[in-house]
């Protein structure tokens, strides 16, 4: 990342406000360096920012007001007021009113991604018991940002800097995995895998591994079918279609040998199967990514923290490795975009670089 690219327009929603998002949010762009390489546009509100600004003893954070569609201005950090009224914070607690606010801050959020306002996203946690009070009735930020952007096809993730993994499956009880690890479901999901790595990691030929859904990856069939009915049928027919995908491979094996440093990108069949591998490599620096919408949109990998919610000892490592992410991701987005748009641009990129070299 150079300072001489233009600063990208990030938004970036408070997530509950009795959790821990209001914070790490300010304890992350209270780093002046941040605004070289971003305009932040906080949703939420400015009397919510400002109790927790006292919290932290944030002095060096400094806000102004915006209105969506106003002219931003580099070096400035913006938030927008999505609710007028006075709220009641309970910090640490489950609320409805914790829920509710979060979604009017979703809610604006994706009306200005939609105008184009904002160019990248990230959200801080939202508790799911919360936003059901509220009448919520999603599995979480990544399906509800699908579907408000009419995005059918589309992949959770989570990046970090020793693994990109993908999940066919997420949020469901573990009792229905094996019913939807189906041939065209993990087809759809190495296709949306192997796309992101290409488009939003500029990788040109990404080498993609996928995992089996039983211990030894079903034995050949002696610890289930799975494998031989759904995935292994799946890779050989993504091969046919030219992408660089390998597997089954036992997990077990495959995280404590490493061998997932071979790989550009990982798709795991299930939740705990690409997370608990992930997060104890990766927690302090892992980032949620979702993969296959029109906008970047990242989150860090931490929850609400509940506990230690208003005590100023949340770390914002994680929350800053998903806002340099989503600059980062943003501008690699719009590069590939650019030189699809126009092939000339990368052959005239490739040859500069290659002077450069020689």
């Amino acid at each position: 990342m150079g300072n001489g690219s233009d600063p990208v327009r990030i938004g970036i929603t408070m997530g509950d406000i009795n959790g821990i998002g209001p914070e790490v949010i300010i304890k992350a762009l209270r780093n002046p360096k941040i605004l070289d390489y971003c305009i932040p546009v906080i949703y939420g509100s400015g009397k919510v920012i400002s109790y927790y600004k006292n919290i932290v003893k944030g002095d060096e954070f400094v806000y102004h007001q915006a209105r969506s569609g106003d002219k931003l201005q580099q070096g400035k950090i913006y938030v927008i007021n999505c609710w007028q009224e006075n709220v009641t914070i309970a910090i640490g607690k489950i609320t409805e009113t914790g829920g509710r606010y979060s979604l009017m801050a979703i809610d604006q959020a994706i009306a200005d991604i939609q105008s184009g306002w904002i160019e990248g996203l990230v959200t801080a946690p939202i508790h799911k018991k919360s936003m059901q009070l509220a009448g919520f009735n999603y599995a979480g930020h990544t399906d509800y940002l699908a579907y408000k952007l009419g995005s059918k096809d589309y992949l959770m993730m989570m990046i970090g800097q020793h693994m990109k993994i993908g999940l066919v499956t997420t949020h469901i009880p573990l009792k229905e995995v094996p019913e939807k690890i189906t041939v065209s479901k993990i087809k759809e999901s190495a296709r949306i895998l192997y796309q992101t790595l290409q488009k939003d990691f500029g990788i040109d030929r990404p080498v993609i591994a996928l995992l089996g859904l039983n211990p030894h990856a079903g034995d050949e069939g002696v610890i289930g079918q799975e494998e031989l009915n759904s995935i292994v049928p799946a890779i050989q027919e993504l091969k046919n279609n030219g992408m660089m995908v390998f597997g089954p491979f036992s997990p077990d094996g495959f995280f404590g040998s490493n061998q997932f440093k071979k790989f550009d990108g990982v798709l795991a069949m299930y939740h705990d199967q690409g997370l608990i591998p992930f997060k104890t490599l990766e927690f302090s620096t892992g980032v949620n990514f979702t993969a296959g919408l029109p906008v970047v949109r990242t989150s860090p990998d931490h929850g609400t923290a509940f506990d230690i919610a208003g005590k100023n000892t949340a770390e914002p490592a994680s929350f800053s490795e998903a806002l340099f992410g989503a600059i980062d991701i943003s501008r690699q987005r719009k590069k590939y975009l650019d030189d699809r748009a126009n092939p000339l641009n990368k052959h005239q990129k490739q040859s500069e670089e290659r002077i450069a070299e020689s």
